[in-house]
C-alpha cells in the first residue's frame, strides 16, 4: 500500500462532500506530473485529504483509493471548466481514480504544522508555492501523519 497526499478546495470539494458521497471520481487533473503520479495508484492505496486555498489550508482526513486507469469523463463535456478540446474518446490524455471516505481527522493538521515538522524532502507539500495537486507520501511520513492525526485533540 502507498501513501498519497490529495489537494482540493473545500467549497469546491471538501471532506464533507466526500463523507456525503461515500466515493468520487478524483478528475479534472490537468498536470501532466499529477496525471502520472495517479497513474501508479493502487487499489488500497490511501490518500490524506489536504483542504487548499482556505485559511488555515491543512490535512482534513484520510481516502482510499477504490478503482484505477478510469478515464476522466470532464475532459469530454464542453460545458465542463476541465473540458479538453485536444483529447479524444478513442485517445483520452486524462485519468481519474475513485476514492472512498475512510475518515476525517479530529483536528486539521494545518500546513504550518506540516512545515514545523517535515523538510520538504520528506513532505513536499511543504515547500513553499507548491501547486502540484497530487504528491507521493513516504511510509515514514504517512506514520508520522497518521499518528498527528490521533494525538491532537479535537478542537
Amino acid at each position: 500500500m502507498a501513501f498519497w497526499l490529495m489537494k482540493s478546495e473545500p467549497d469546491v470539494y471538501g471532506i464533507d462532500h466526500l463523507q456525503r458521497d461515500g466515493t468520487t471520481l478524483w478528475d479534472g487533473i490537468r498536470n501532466y506530473q499529477a496525471r502520472n503520479f495517479m497513474r501508479t495508484m493502487a487499489v488500497g492505496d490511501q490518500a490524506f485529504f489536504y483542504h487548499s486555498n482556505t485559511k488555515p489550508p491543512g490535512i482534513v482526513g484520510l481516502m482510499e483509493v477504490m478503482e484505477t486507469g478510469l478515464t476522466d469523463p470532464s475532459q469530454f463535456d464542453p460545458t465542463s471548466k476541465y473540458h479538453d478540446p485536444r483529447s479524444k474518446p478513442e485517445a483520452p490524455r486524462w485519468d481519474c481514480v475513485r476514492l472512498r471516505y475512510l475518515r476525517h481527522f479530529p483536528t486539521l493538521i494545518t500546513l504550518d504544522q506540516l512545515r514545523g515538522r517535515f523538510s520538504v524532502e520528506e513532505l513536499p507539500v511543504v515547500r513553499q508555492g507548491n501547486r502540484l495537486s497530487i504528491l507521493p507520501v513516504s511510509d515514514s511520513s504517512a506514520a508520522i501523519l497518521l499518528e498527528l492525526a490521533t494525538s491532537q485533540t479535537p478542537c
